[in-house]
């Protein structure tokens, strides 16, 4: 009688694989959340970093008095809140303790799980740098938001620069990014198949190249406040732009790209039908190109999410940016960003195993996919 087939063990990869994908998660609700600290003014009302002790929040009447008295000594409440109530503090203070929280969490468990994957051999010593350095990517980006909060501390500040904000928002961007190229090389999306031109992969690099521009667009007009003004479309103040007077109102010229309403909004809607022209015409030539479904599904679903994000854009703009509408549209750019990088990564990837097989000795036997 023959033994019974000894079971394999759970794949190692699938920890890698879960633990990516709970930080993933994670980093979108982070951008999100820090969205919603925008929106509602929070993000001044804890004047405070403390790493340790700043996770727990102010317990009973003396402690919500102290941190509520700390923040009456800030510009942005002598210039703006004065005479704002407790409760109306509270209400602003918990947006920014959750998004400390948030980043607080996404640390630990990225870090807990680099160490564990590390310990257990999960990783090569290749794949374990390079998710190190993702470490360092995100330790980055801690300390710029804290730098950024700092800087709209500071004496007669109301909010902070739009230009912190926006580094701030692009290195979140840019770790969600290599954690989703991270999960395509562990093969969590699966292979394309079949034979890929290199003019549709060029085109995948500029949908991911535009669609994160646009982002940071989206960021400056967020930190400027851009999208509280000119609220027609398509029209804006009566034409397609406002006056070159009004959109270089500001000295030195340049400064008006990160501070004018005006040019910010603009220049964020420029972006967008760019962008929008780029995903439709992607979409287009890798359906006539007939490549393999999975990646054609992939550019028909850019499309189309390209498509309800830039309606929503037109919402969120016409509204005056209710809360709902703009954190609804905060994350649709980051599930259009996050397939971008994950169709731009796949096809990277099909395209360097096309050269490996044709870099082969002749005859030799390839492995399998």
């Amino acid at each position: 009688m023959s033994a019974s087939p000894v079971p394999s063990p759970a794949p190692p990869r699938r920890f890698l694989r879960g633990w990516l994908l709970l930080t993933l998660a994670l980093v979108a609700l982070m951008v999100v959340v820090g969205g919603a600290t925008r929106l509602t003014g929070s993000g001044l009302s804890i004047t405070e970093w403390n790493p340790i002790t700043g996770a727990i929040p102010p317990l009973g009447e003396a402690p919500w008095a102290e941190a509520f008295q700390k923040y009456r000594a800030s510009s942005q409440y002598k210039l703006l809140n004065e005479g704002m109530s407790l409760g109306e503090f509270k209400f602003i203070f918990w947006w920014e303790w959750g998004h400390r929280q948030l980043g607080r969490s996404i640390g630990v468990v990225f870090l807990l799980g680099l160490g564990f994957a590390a310990a257990t051999r999960r990783v090569s010593l290749k794949e374990g740098l390079t998710l190190f350095a993702m470490g360092l990517l995100l330790g980055l980006q801690g300390a710029v938001g804290w730098i950024m909060v700092a800087s709209g501390l500071q004496e007669g500040m109301t909010a902070v620069a739009p230009v912190k904000l926006t580094l701030h928002l692009g290195l979140a961007l840019a770790f969600f990014a290599t954690l989703v190229l991270f999960l395509v090389h562990l093969r969590q999306f699966g292979r394309d198949g079949g034979l890929l031109r290199p003019g549709l992969r060029a085109g995948a690099y500029a949908v991911l190249a535009l669609s994160f521009v646009q982002i940071l667009l989206g960021g400056l007009v967020a930190g400027s406040k851009a999208g509280f003004s000119f609220n027609t479309w398509p029209l804006m103040d009566g034409g397609f732009a406002p006056s070159a007077a009004t959109l270089f109102a500001t000295t030195p010229w340049w400064e008006n790209f990160v501070d004018n309403v005006a040019l910010v909004q603009l220049n964020h809607r420029i972006g967008a039908y760019v962008l929008f022209a780029a995903t439709l015409a992607y979409a287009l030539a890798v359906t006539n190109a007939k490549l393999c479904r999975r990646a054609s599904n992939r550019a028909v679903a850019l499309a189309f999410l390209m498509t309800l994000q830039a309606g929503l854009g037109v919402l969120t703009l016409i509204h005056v940016v209710p809360l709902e509408l703009g954190l609804a549209h905060q994350f649709g750019a980051v599930v259009v960003l996050g397939l971008a990088v994950m169709n731009a990564g796949l096809l990277h990837e099909r395209a360097a195993r096309e050269r490996a097989k044709a870099q082969a000795p002749h005859g030799l036997a390839q492995p399998a996919a």
